[in-house]
């Protein structure tokens, strides 16, 4: 991550010391859900779900999609797309946060297939 004087770091660290946060990620890890689902799984009101997905979101480590229920009606469920977080302290420039985002496998196809060029 880009030094700017330690703020995304330690936002970023701040984000990830958040219980609910936290059941987010768990509760996405596998499969794309709905904000009830979420918020079910979480024990959480769904406001609170809305507001820690809007931050996961701004920083990539949740995805939204559109999805189409039974009815015809579209709405968005919300995948894990954080892969790892590693925190450094290093001796000169205080805390290193390197992030791992997931790859989609056809990102990961197309990437690696462009690599034999």
């Amino acid at each position: 991550m880009a030094d700017d004087g330690g703020d995304e770091e330690k936002a970023v660290v701040d984000l990830l010391s958040d219980d609910y946060v936290w059941a987010i990620l768990e509760a996405t890890r596998e499969e794309a859900k709905s904000v009830k689902t979420i918020s079910d799984d979480c024990g959480a009101d769904r406001s609170t779900i809305y507001r820690r997905l809007e931050q996961l979101e701004d920083v990539e480590f949740v995805e939204d999609r559109q999805e189409l229920d039974p009815d015809g009606h579209h709405y968005k469920s919300y995948a894990a797309n954080l892969e790892a977080v590693t925190v450094r302290l290093e001796e000169d420039d205080g805390f290193d946060v390197q992030v791992e985002r997931r790859e989609e496998p056809a990102d990961r196809f197309t990437r690696l297939f462009e690599g034999f060029k």
